[in-house]
């Protein structure tokens, strides 16, 4: 136990996690071994489970981590998205329609979490925030990962 080597694929999650909480420089430091991965951030908050989605994508096209004329990745990203809304959601996907609101920090990561290249890329979305009725304080934490290989 003392001296196992801790590969990447048994902490992939876990690094979208800590980037969703904290920062890209703060999870780096606690797992350097996600330096060559890469990552965006953003932030949503809405009652409409549409632009929850929307802000993910839009972040990932931009931030150069998804190829949106390659279909496989786009769709790669959305169920790793969805997923990780039904996390937030307790796997219930919806939120205005029962007038919940969310205030979320997400993270999207994509890299090789495998020591054989052959496994390829893989997805990882984390949302971290508040979900609850839309009277401020009246709200709640939550937390949903996503996984998806590309």
């Amino acid at each position: 136990m003392g001296n196992e080597t801790v590969h990447a694929r048994n902490v992939f999650g876990k690094y979208a996690a800590l980037v969703a909480l904290t920062d890209q420089k703060t999870a780096l430091q606690l797992q350097p071994e996600f330096k060559d991965f890469k990552v965006v951030t953003g932030k949503v908050g809405s009652m409409d489970l549409k632009k929850v989605i929307s802000s993910v994508e839009t972040a990932a096209k931009r931030g150069g981590l998804i190829d949106s004329d390659a279909y496989r990745e786009t769709h790669a990203l959305y169920h790793a998205i969805i997923e990780a809304v039904e996390g937030v959601t307790r796997g219930r996907l919806s939120v205005g329609e029962v007038m919940r609101t969310v205030g979320l920090s997400f993270s999207v990561v994509r890299g090789n979490p495998y020591e054989d290249s052959r496994e390829g890329e893989w997805l990882a979305v984390c949302f971290y925030g508040t979900i609850g009725a839309p009277i401020k304080g009246k709200e709640h934490e939550a937390l949903g990962l996503g996984i998806n290989h590309i």
